[in-house]
C-alpha cells in the first residue's frame, strides 16, 4: 500500500485527489493518506446541499462547500480535524470495522478507549469523534473518515442543518452534545501531529506501507484539472434540484431517504432521491428508471420488481421502495 503525503488544505483539490486515486491510477495500486482541509462543509454524494448547509453562515465565514464521491451525511472540516483515506482493491469485505481497527488501535496507544458504534461512527464514551463513508467503484473501494481532534464545534453546529429526526433517533438535542474532540479525552497534552504519527504506525501494522511519497507535478496537474472541471463547480456541489409536487421521506435504522417527484399528466417527469444512505450502485439509475412511468401502484410496483434493487440500497426491497414512493411510509 502506498503512503501518500498530501500537504494541501484545499478541499476542492483534496476531494478531487481521492477520486483520482480511486479511478485513475494503476488498477492494482492501493493507497493510504492523511490530510486536512481549511474550513469546509463536505456533503454526501446523495444529499440535497441547499438543505444540509446553513447558507448564510458559510457565506459570512467564507466556508467552502464541496460534495464528495461517497454517500453518508454532511460533515464539517477545519484544521482541527484530521482525515484518513484508504483506497483498496475491491473484495468481498466492505465492512467499516476493517478500516476502523487501525484507528482504534492508534487511539488505544494514546490512552483513549474508543469503539465503532452504529453503522459508521467511532465514539468515545458514547460521543462521536469520527464519521466514516465509502464509495464502491468498479475495481476499487474508497473508505474515508474524519477525526475530530480540536475542531471548532460551535462553528460545526452553526453550519450544519441537522435533520431533527436524526437527532431524536439518537436521543440527543444538539450537534455539540453528540460529538467530542479527541484532545479533550487525552491524559497528556498531544498535538495533531502526534495523532498522525500514531495512525501511520498503526496502519503499517495492518497493511505493509511503501515509503511515504508526495504527488508528482504531473499528478498535481491532473488532480487540479479534475478539481476545476468538477469539484469547484456549482453543478457538482449544489446541482439543480427539480421542481416537485410530491415529497416522501422516511428514516430507517441505517439512514434517511427523501424522495422528490414531479408528476405531470399522471406520469413521473422528474425524480430525485436524497439522503445520508450508502449505495452499492449509483442511485441515479433508480431515478432514471422511474422517469416517464405512470404514477400508479401497479406500474411502479411492476417496475420495481424488474430491477435488482439490492444493488442500490441492500436494506430496501421492492415493497419498502413502493411504500415510500407512493407515500405509505410517511
Amino acid at each position: 500500500m502506498y503512503h501518500l503525503l498530501n500537504p494541501s488544505h484545499d478541499p476542492y483539490f483534496n476531494l478531487a485527489l481521492e477520486e483520482y486515486l480511486t479511478t485513475r491510477t494503476l488498477e492494482d495500486s492501493e493507497w493510504f493518506m492523511l490530510w486536512q482541509n481549511q474550513p469546509a462543509v463536505i456533503v454526501g454524494r446523495h444529499q440535497n446541499t441547499a438543505e444540509e448547509v446553513n447558507q448564510e453562515i458559510v457565506r459570512e465565514k467564507n466556508i467552502a462547500v464541496v460534495r464528495r464521491m461517497s454517500g453518508g451525511g454532511a460533515v464539517y472540516h477545519d484544521l482541527g480535524n484530521l482525515n484518513f483515506t484508504f483506497i483498496v482493491t475491491l473484495s468481498g469485505d466492505h465492512s467499516f470495522a476493517r478500516f476502523a481497527q487501525p484507528v482504534l488501535a492508534a487511539l488505544e496507544k494514546l490512552g483513549i478507549a474508543a469503539e465503532l458504534s452504529g453503522r459508521n461512527d467511532l465514539t468515545i464514551a458514547g460521543r462521536k469523534f469520527s464519521g466514516n463513508a465509502q464509495f464502491i467503484g468498479k475495481r476499487r473501494m474508497l473508505h474515508h473518515g474524519t477525526l475530530l481532534f480540536n475542531t471548532d464545534l460551535e462553528i460545526m453546529q452553526q453550519v450544519l442543518n441537522v435533520n431533527p429526526e436524526k437527532m431524536a433517533s439518537k436521543g440527543v438535542k444538539s450537534v455539540s452534545s453528540r460529538v467530542a474532540n479527541i484532545a479533550d479525552h487525552l491524559g497528556q497534552p498531544l498535538t495533531i501531529q502526534d495523532l498522525q504519527e500514531a495512525l501511520i504506525q498503526a496502519v503499517g501494522e495492518y497493511w505493509p506501507l511503501e515509503p511515504a511519497r508526495e504527488l508528482t507535478s504531473e499528478e498535481i496537474a491532473a488532480v487540479n484539472q479534475l478539481a476545476d472541471s468538477k469539484y469547484r463547480r456549482w453543478e457538482w456541489n449544489y446541482g439543480r434540484s427539480p421542481q416537485y409536487n410530491l415529497q416522501h421521506s422516511q428514516r430507517y435504522p441505517w439512514g434517511q431517504i427523501d424522495i422528490r417527484l414531479e408528476i405531470k399528466k399522471g406520469r413521473i417527469t422528474s425524480c430525485r432521491i436524497y439522503g445520508d444512505f450508502f449505495t452499492g450502485q449509483d442511485i441515479e439509475g433508480l431515478e432514471q428508471a422511474l422517469h416517464g412511468i405512470k404514477y400508479s401502484r401497479e406500474e411502479v410496483g411492476k417496475l420495481l420488481d424488474s430491477l435488482e434493487l439490492h444493488r442500490f440500497i441492500p436494506e430496501m426491497d421492492s415493497q419498502r421502495w413502493l411504500g415510500l414512493i407512493m407515500g405509505d411510509e410517511n
